[in-house]
């Protein structure tokens, strides 16, 4: 069985290929065979109470000119997927916490979410 792995986080255009720890991460699940999944925090909805998201299928390369490569956008159910990375770099604003209520609401659907919102908001 393939480990679908749904990351959000900022756009993956602007992020620095030299130093972005989550590009390091994509690029680890991606040699074992995950399936990877590309949200930004705006693409997150619910929809009927489900947590939903615009997401685009993602492949990533250790290549400074050409590091990733996206699929078409589709909207999908969270549930769909295995587990979701929550890479956001905050600030603590409506749509940060909006977010962070969608992926609560995934993760009652089943859905394993990592670096979640609601842990950095009890430091």
């Amino acid at each position: 069985m393939t480990v679908k792995l749904a990351v959000v986080m900022d756009p993956i255009q602007s992020i620095n290929f030299k130093k972005d720890t989550t590009l390091a991460m994509l690029n680890a699940a991606q040699k074992k065979g995950w399936q990877l999944f590309y949200i930004e925090q705006d693409g997150l909805y619910l929809e009927d109470g489900k947590a939903m998201a615009i997401m685009q299928d993602l492949s990533v390369e250790m290549n400074p000119q050409n590091f990733f490569t996206l699929g078409p956008e589709s909207r999908q159910s969270l549930a769909d997927v295995d587990v979701i990375l929550m890479r956001k770099d905050p600030p603590f604003d409506l749509e940060y916490i909006y977010c962070s209520y969608i992926l609560e609401q995934a993760e009652e659907g089943g859905t394993l979410v990592v670096n979640k919102a609601a842990s950095a908001q009890r430091l």
